[in-house]
């Protein structure tokens, strides 16, 4: 057994099963940059750890995350576009890359990357408190992670285009119809379901979870890359032109934003 630990982030590994936990519940596990790296190096390390062989992301009861931290991300990025190395785009590609089983205990709030990165997942369990929205178009952003082709693949192109060009939440149960989630079931259990399961796939054979999974993905990979490569060009070109600085500078002091010259 190992566990390390940041403040808002712990790593825990014990009996193959490596489970990331936001930690940051009093910001509603709005995730910083630092806590980005932490969270992309502790995928990259379980990838080639033969000792891990399941990793579980994993919040809160009451939340999940409610993405990014505004005020961290403007701070970073200095009112510039977003590097290709930055600690966000590592831990997209960390993600999409990982070879070994991946799954997510959601309950509460999934805001942006905090819903994004369940299109990731191989199995996503749910909260019946959960509630998942990609508010990007009302930030002046566009999606990323891929999830302009792997959403309308999941839900069908008009329930994407709904959750993507609107941005409002739609709830666990509209979640799991949809196919995003595998299960629902009260708040308090989830991260427990989560972590039965995980034990389930750790005593399976590692070499056949990562065949099947490698084989059901192969087709889209390159899809995804080149769809995560498009999308973070225009998320960063879109992060410095005015419907940003509108929607984060409006954000900031508790106000409606103004589009209408955007």
């Amino acid at each position: 057994m190992t566990t390390t630990a940041s403040p808002d982030i712990l790593v825990h590994t014990e009996a193959g099963v490596r489970t990331i936990t936001l930690n940051r519940v009093d910001k509603k596990n709005s995730i910083t940059q630092a806590m980005y790296s932490r969270m992309a190096e502790a995928l990259t390390s379980a990838a080639t750890d033969e000792a891990v062989r399941v990793v579980v992301l994993q919040g809160d009861a009451t939340v999940f995350s409610a993405g990014n931290d505004i005020g961290d991300f403007l701070a970073r990025q200095g009112g510039q576009g977003l590097p290709e190395q930055s600690p966000v785009f590592q831990f997209l590609h960390a993600l999409a890359d990982f070879p070994k089983p991946l799954i997510a205990a959601v309950a509460g709030p999934a805001v942006g990357i905090g819903t994004t990165m369940l299109l990731h997942c191989d199995l996503v369990y749910a909260g019946d408190n959960a509630a998942f929205s990609m508010p990007f178009v009302n930030l002046g952003l566009c999606p990323e992670a891929a999830s302009s082709l792997l959403l309308p693949r999941l839900m069908g192109y008009q329930r994407a285009a709904e959750a993507l060009l609107l941005g409002e939440p739609f709830m666990a149960e509209a979640a799991l119809e949809a196919g995003l989630v595998n299960r629902v079931v009260p708040p308090t259990e989830v991260n427990g379901v989560a972590q039965a399961q995980a034990a389930k796939l750790a005593a399976k054979p590692l070499s056949a979870l990562m065949a099947t999974k490698r084989l059901m993905k192969a087709g889209q990979r390159a899809e995804i890359k080149a769809q995560m490569a498009e999308e973070g060009q225009s998320f960063s070109r879109m992060l410095t032109e005015p419907a940003a600085r509108e929607a984060f500078t409006a954000f900031m002091e508790k106000r409606k934003p103004d589009f209408s010259q955007c």
